[in-house]
């Protein structure tokens, strides 16, 4: 009885308990709604188990969340970073695998599903720099992104306070500020400046923030504006890719004011003649990474330029972009490496259609040879039946000819019929070298002019079909008849073959690396 109104007490008290074997359970808190969090906002709990009289400790199982605190007696604390969930998907959820290990060696795990709703936050505006005037011109001034930009991503509005706004001055919704003061508006500014306050809103939630701008009049000397063609702040191009900005300089005091104009990177193998000066008013820079900025170890790398313009009162005016290089594969070289894999293969090819070739001429003597030297062994058979017995005898008139005989054995060596490569070999088998050796000349010379055309341009030879052909053609080369033949397919002509001579032999074959 007492067991079951134990039990009673701890559902009323912990509805949301996690049971396990032999009356071990995880206590979770029972608030309706409490697995609901959001961006920036701390959660935290206890968690608690039971049965009480042992001792348990608390973990979570592959945790990958890093903002996650959670120890051994069951504390647990987690503010959701605000990058966690985007501004479209609105709501997250997180799985949480709690874990609990007692000390009779039970253990219980239970997976807490938890749902991070996004959070909006308000714009952020920095403190932004005096909106310099002339008197009876149109003064315009664009709030830059470096010093108004929403934290979330949202497109921002800017909204102008018209108790705050001088008469005649403008401020539109892209954060535009136009004025033309009148005489006696800009003499007011000399001895007081005018602070404008103004809204950014954010869409579509419309959390507001407020800002300030000064403005001045120009004084007797301002620096020189810089408007960066593109105006994007941010720039990603790959090693092979070439970076190409135009620079407008201007001077409120008269563009003949400006002095001169520059960069300043933090990475120093930006050379300082990328910037090329067109007019005095206008630069160009131009600039291509190459294959070696990035390191092969690296997939990117970032760093800033800084360019500025300084006049003849050596007033300086900068804007700074960010530039990230991405790693890139060097074709150039690999084009190098491919091509010469190209040649080499054609050349292999055309050195052993050089070796056929004299094969050939020299398996065309000797079928000539053996069949004269058919004859000649069956006269010479003939005449030797009868000199058995006989002593040996040399004749005076030709030293290269001897009759000896031993033991009723006659040996007969005759310079004029090459008997160690004629007598002996037959027409047949001559004959059937020359075959195989017209057949694999035939088989390399169209391996090697399929190869030599199919590849004849670099771009076809950056695929993976291309080692593959290799392997074919290679399989061509090394035909095994070659071994009837008495020749090597690897063997080296002592001459190295010109681009001409392979020209000669594969009309397809191209010089182009």
């Amino acid at each position: 009885m007492r067991v079951l109104i134990y039990v009673s007490i701890i559902s009323l008290l912990f509805p949301f308990v996690v049971y396990g074997q032999n009356g071990h359970e995880l206590i979770f808190p029972d608030s309706a709604g409490w697995t609901n969090l959001y961006e920036g906002r701390t959660f935290s709990f206890q968690l608690k188990a039971t049965p009480g009289n042992q001792h348990v400790v608390f973990s979570l199982l592959d945790n990958e969340l890093s903002e996650i605190q959670f120890d051994s007696t069951g504390n647990f604390s987690w503010t959701p970073s605000y990058d966690l969930v985007n501004r479209v998907e609105l709501k997250k959820e997180f799985p949480v695998i709690f874990q609990g290990f007692w000390a009779d060696g039970s253990r219980v795990r239970k997976t807490i599903n938890f749902t991070v709703s996004h959070v909006n936050r308000p714009p952020q505006i920095e403190e932004l720099p005096v909106f310099y005037v002339k008197q009876s011109t149109r003064n315009t001034y664009q709030i830059g992104s470096e010093y108004v930009f929403d934290p979330d991503g949202d497109p921002i509005v800017y909204k102008s306070m018209p108790s705050q706004m001088p008469e005649g001055l403008t401020l539109n919704s892209q954060g535009q500020v136009s004025w033309t003061p009148s005489r006696n508006q800009f003499n007011a500014l000399k001895t007081n400046p005018v602070t404008i306050e103004f809204i950014v809103q954010d869409q579509p939630d419309k959390a507001e923030s407020k800002g300030k701008f000064k403005i001045a009049q120009t004084q007797l000397d301002l620096p020189p504006e810089i408007l960066i063609v593109p105006g994007d702040s941010l720039f990603t191009i790959k090693e092979d890719e070439t970076l190409n900005l135009k620079l407008y300089l201007s001077d409120p005091n008269g563009d003949d004011n400006i002095k001169t104009a520059g960069f300043v990177a933090s990475d120093s193998r930006v050379p300082a003649i990328c910037l090329k000066e067109n007019t005095p008013l206008q630069y160009e820079f131009t600039w291509q990474p190459g294959y070696d900025f990035v390191e092969d170890t690296q997939k990117k790398l970032s760093f800033d330029i800084v360019f500025f313009a300084m006049d003849k009162s050596n007033n300086r005016t900068q804007r700074k972009i960010n530039i990230t290089v991405l790693d890139a594969e060097n074709i150039v070289l690999k084009d190098g490496l491919q091509y010469q894999k190209y040649r080499t293969n054609i050349a292999a090819a055309a050195e052993l259609l050089q070796t056929l070739d004299e094969n050939q001429k020299k398996l065309n003597v000797d079928y000539k040879k053996a069949k004269k030297g058919k004859k000649n062994r069956s006269l010479m058979n003939a005449s030797l039946g009868a000199v058995t017995g006989l002593s040996p005898t040399l004749l005076e008139t030709d030293q290269s000819k001897v009759v000896s005989t031993v033991g009723g054995t006659t040996v007969l060596t005759l310079n004029t019929l090459e008997a160690t490569q004629v007598i002996g070999k037959s027409k047949d088998e001559i004959m059937d070298r020359i075959k195989i050796n017209v057949d694999i000349r035939n088989r390399v010379q169209g391996a090697g002019d399929d190869f030599a055309r199919k590849y004849a341009v670099k771009t076809t030879r950056r695929g993976l079909e291309f080692e593959k052909d290799i392997e074919k053609l290679r399989m061509v080369l090394n035909d095994q008849r070659l071994v009837l033949l008495e020749l090597d397919a690897y063997k080296k002509n002592t001459q190295l073959l010109s681009n001409k001579d392979l020209k000669r032999t594969f009309p397809d074959f191209t010089e182009e690396n």
